[in-house]
């Protein structure tokens, strides 16, 4: 495998042995009257731990809207373009952290160099995206025809690495996505072996919830023990929040995983005295955001409480009529169902 290099985005630095970083991608259009609203959210998902947020900018007047939302938060925000090159120097006039372009859709070698000037003058990083989904018309071909759609990708990859290259600009990130797991993972081994550009992974158009997450656990965990990739995103259809915490696990099962808590619930079943589904969902956004390696735990019966979930260092369960709260597998209070909140709240402001 290649040496790694590393670019600066924004606070970030991605590559050069640095912790994987998480990514995700706004999904609705960004309206500027809806600035504060975007920055309130974009704080609630940097306490989940997302680390970087892409946003797609169509027009002139959107790269404007994303500039003045870079003014206003921490989290260093990527403008995703397409075919325009003028729309990239716009953003590159504002404090966003990183440009996502592909030279191949920008059109000329001259619009792709004034982008990389411009970059390259505010010292700031590309992204090259390479998508299976959109490959140019020749290597289309060579994918579909010949197939082979791993090859065509890395070919694809290969030559937008040397347009930067042949115009002195290496400040740059490698995105090469398909929605086939074990394409993602052939052509990120492949490019990794090369170079030593820090790569963005993920698995694209993965579908929705489960189906994605699962072709993105299949794809990413072989890479991330390999030590390949320095940046990631869980595409899934779903919302921002989703895919932030999929990647926080992704990484938690390749054994990347950062410091925070380790959420362990029961399925439920008919011994179940408390509803953990609901119980879970209401409190997951406030227990991810605790920066303190823990596992707590959020079960159903005495069973699977202070019993299976021994080693969790807070805990609460049903027990018939009671709710019972534990800590290392010892029962701290028995409360009724009607105090759960206020008295884990509690426990959680002592914990912390």
């Amino acid at each position: 495998m290649a040496s790694k290099s590393s670019v600066k985005v924004g606070k970030v630095i991605v590559g050069g042995g640095f912790p994987v970083s998480i990514q995700t991608m706004w999904k609705e259009p960004l309206a500027p009257e809806g600035l504060d609203a975007a920055a309130s959210r974009i704080a609630d998902l940097a306490a989940l731990g997302c680390d970087i947020l892409r946003f797609a900018v169509p027009d002139e007047a959107a790269a404007g809207t994303l500039g003045a939302l870079a003014s206003r938060v921490d989290m260093p925000l990527v403008a995703d373009i397409h075919f325009d090159w003028r729309i990239a120097l716009r953003c590159l006039d504002f404090p966003i952290a990183k440009i996502r372009i592909n030279p191949g859709n920008i059109g000329a070698e001259w619009k792709v160099a004034e982008v990389v000037a411009k970059a390259k003058d505010r010292g700031i990083p590309l992204r090259i995206g390479v998508n299976a989904g959109s490959l140019p018309e020749d290597l289309r071909d060579r994918a579909v025809k010949g197939g082979d759609r791993a090859g065509a990708v890395i070919e694809a990859a290969l030559r937008e690495v040397a347009a930067f290259e042949k115009l002195g600009f290496t400040d740059i990130v490698v995105s090469m996505k398909a929605s086939d797991v074990e394409e993602t993972i052939a052509v990120n081994r492949a490019f990794a072996a090369r170079y030593g550009y820090p790569l963005h992974i993920g698995v694209t158009e993965a579908g929705p919830m489960i189906p994605g997450i699962v072709k993105n656990t299949a794809a990413l965990v072989p890479l991330l023990k390999e030590g390949i990739g320095d940046t990631m995103r869980v595409s899934i259809s779903a919302d921002m929040e989703s895919e932030v915490l999929a990647a926080r696990e992704i990484l938690a099962a390749a054994g990347a995983g950062r410091e925070g808590v380790t959420i362990v619930s029961c399925p439920r079943c008919a011994r179940a005295g408390f509803d953990t589904h609901d119980f879970a969902r209401r409190w997951a956004p406030r227990l991810y955001a605790l920066r303190k390696r823990a596992t707590i735990a959020i079960m159903g019966c005495v069973v699977n409480g202070p019993g299976e979930a021994r080693h969790a260092d807070l805990g609460i369960t049903g027990a018939g009529d009671k709710v019972i709260i534990f800590k290392n597998g010892t029962i701290a209070r028995t409360i009724r169902p009607e105090e759960a909140d206020t008295v884990f709240e509690e426990e959680l402001r002592a914990f912390e």
